[in-house]
């Protein structure tokens, strides 16, 4: 049962590590399966190797549609239980995906598992909303990605272990117990943080009505659509990752290595995005950061055809850790300025600056690693499209920020 709004907060001590285990169900799910896929695509009888990246993509397929559930879901009922409703849902996927049969089971159990993991992932958007603004909340979440970022950098080598030990069924098996986990944790510790004064009917013209009012905030809107093409390449990249690096490059079992390195290497800018971001606020570092990645993607793209579509592997290295030192000072400013002016219904709001940003990435994403022919051409060209995507999203947003006459930015965005 949530406890009341009046419970005091739990520390941020406390509080980082919790939502950080949270929202690291996502990267549980997709990164320590990437060893795996190969096993998986066998023993289920897949036919097209490419195929096989369906057990990464089904993720992000369920998130889309769950996040647009459990947003408005938890302005309805609090925090908290749609929160542990999630986890459930998770659950279940992962024993369909233990004894799944058939690859059109594993992917439905990988469906369901996004939709369970979106509400945790969604929800502790509007939990932190509830709580903090501004550069405050762009710092928190920035601190939570640092520690989160841990799950990305091990969960490969986890994974390979794991199936060396036991087999792939085993990896959901350690799913399930990390989610009992988290769930256990969460309701005991972690107070309500909606009041009941403040919760919202449920009902699909309300949820229509809302949606339509986030969408018409251009700020909203346009980091949203900036997060959508922030994430369409780094998508690609994930589903790819596991043929790139053991079968273009021949990694063998160090792939989970090499892979955890620039996993890091978000999460290290991430980390250091919660300091900067106080000292020189979201927008401007965002800005810079997706200008750096494009024109190194640029360059990397020349440099690509110069080597007849695969880079010597020290090149390719420094180029993505490059990318993802800029991704890693993207991912938590971007989703709290899109989330600033939605503190009046932060639960949809979450719900649908998370869907409509995953709607924006997932087919883009899949599109271009579906296209995958041993080459880099289309993963490097995607950053390079999305990039210029992204900042004419953020140049439209910005202008949100300006009064319609003359004169001083809004007094509002002075904080960002």
């Amino acid at each position: 049962m949530s406890q009341p709004a009046a419970t005091p907060a739990l520390r941020t001590g406390e509080f980082v590590p919790l939502i950080a285990l949270l929202i690291s169900l996502v990267a549980l799910a997709i990164d320590a399966m990437l060893p795996a896929l190969p096993a998986i695509g066998e023993d289920l009888g897949v036919v097209h190797r490419n195929d096989v990246q369906f057990v990464i993509t089904a993720v992000f397929l369920g998130m889309s549609v769950g996040q647009i559930v459990f947003g408005p879901l938890s302005d309805r009922i609090g925090r908290k239980p749609a929160i542990h409703a999630g986890l459930v849902l998770f659950m279940a996927g992962c024993l369909m995906s233990i004894f799944a049969r058939s690859f059109e089971v594993m992917i439905a159990g990988r469906v369901l598992q996004g939709i369970g993991v979106s509400a945790p992932r969604v929800v502790v958007m509007a939990l932190v909303r509830d709580q903090y603004a501004g550069r405050q909340m762009a710092r928190l979440m920035s601190f939570t990605m640092g520690v989160f970022i841990i799950v990305p950098t091990i969960a490969p080598a986890l994974g390979q272990w794991i199936q060396f030990l036991s087999g792939w069924r085993a990896i959901f098996a350690v799913f399930f117990a990390v989610a009992a986990v988290g769930f256990l944790w969460f309701a005991i510790r972690q107070p309500e943080t909606l009041p009941s004064e403040r919760r919202r009917p449920l009902s699909p013209r309300a949820i229509g009505n809302t949606a339509v009012e986030v969408v018409k905030i251009r700020i909203a809107l346009g980091y949203t659509l900036a997060s959508g093409c922030v994430f369409a390449p780094f998508l690609a990249y994930l589903s790819t990752a596991q043929q790139i690096f053991q079968d273009v490059y021949g990694t063998g079992a160090l792939f989970p290595f090499y892979f955890g390195v620039l996993a890091l290497a978000v999460g290290v800018a991430t980390f250091v995005n919660g300091r900067l971001v106080m000292q020189y606020g979201m927008r401007k570092l965002s800005r810079g950061a997706m200008s750096l990645a494009t024109i190194a993607s640029v360059v990397g793209l020349g440099l690509t055809f110069a080597f007849d579509g695969v880079l010597p592997f020290w090149l390719f290295m420094g180029y993505l850790l490059f990318v993802f030192v800029c991704v890693g000072l993207l991912f938590g400013n971007l989703g709290a300025l899109a989330m600033q002016p939605l503190g009046h219904i932060a639960g949809v709001g979450a719900a649908v600056v998370a869907s409509l940003s995953t709607l924006v990435s997932v087919p883009l994403g899949a599109l271009v690693a579906y296209i995958f022919d041993g080459t880099l051409y289309a993963l490097i060209a995607a950053y390079v499209v999305f990039g210029v995507g992204a900042l004419a999203a953020m140049k439209w947003a910005d202008e949100g920020w300006m009064p319609k006459r003359r004169g001083a930015p809004l007094k509002a965005s002075a904080d960002l």
